[in-house]
């Protein structure tokens, strides 16, 4: 396992384009998921959970998204709609983490969504140190509710993003990062 600090200094996300199969295994799922249920959490709320989409929930799942979609936009291209129905079968494992977010006396909702999108930073650190490529997107369907409900989601459950996992061939290119200086005040 890469030293904590350069894993946390060199982490990069993958386009979802360069990711292959394999994807983790089942050992090395429980890991992501262990190591992304692992954040702050005021209140051990655990005002997530997770949607894993794999093998040939992948298909049924990105049929119900297409289906979605074409109710929506019925002028839409077959072309379109068959992009929409092959959506989570660009990487070999998706992950939905879902945000339970709810009012409560004492903590406050945008800490729980926090709470959420802390576990996505999580899944990423946890497939970069077992040696997986990932990325957390937030597409069109994150923010629909149709979309959402078509995945399983109560409605007052929002998705939070998107990880997808898989392998990657090549190291990835680090893109340019905010000199300290230009992002870091005193007071």
């Amino acid at each position: 396992m890469p030293d904590a600090l350069e894993l946390l200094r060199t982490r990069r996300s993958s386009r979802v384009i360069d990711l292959k199969a394999p994807g983790p295994s089942a050992p090395d799922l429980d890991t992501i998921l262990t190591i992304a249920a692992r954040v702050p959490d005021h209140g051990k709320l655990a005002p997530w959970r997770f949607i894993v989409l794999e093998g040939e929930g992948r298909a049924r799942a990105g049929a119900a998204i297409a289906a979605v979609f074409a109710a929506r936009n019925p002028e839409a291209e077959p072309k379109r709609i068959e992009e929409e129905r092959g959506r989570f079968l660009r990487a070999p494992l998706v992950v939905a983490v879902v945000s339970r977010a709810a009012p409560h006396v004492k903590i406050p909702e945008w800490e729980q969504v926090m709470s959420s999108a802390a576990c996505c930073q999580n899944m990423l650190l946890a497939a970069a140190a077992l040696g997986y490529g990932a990325t957390w997107i937030s597409e069109w369907p994150a923010t629909d509710a149709d979309a959402r409900a078509a995945l399983g989601l109560e409605g007052h459950e929002r998705i939070t993003g998107f990880v997808y996992l898989g392998s990657v061939d090549a190291a990835l290119e680090d893109r340019p990062r905010p000199a300290l200086s230009d992002i870091v005040t005193r007071f």
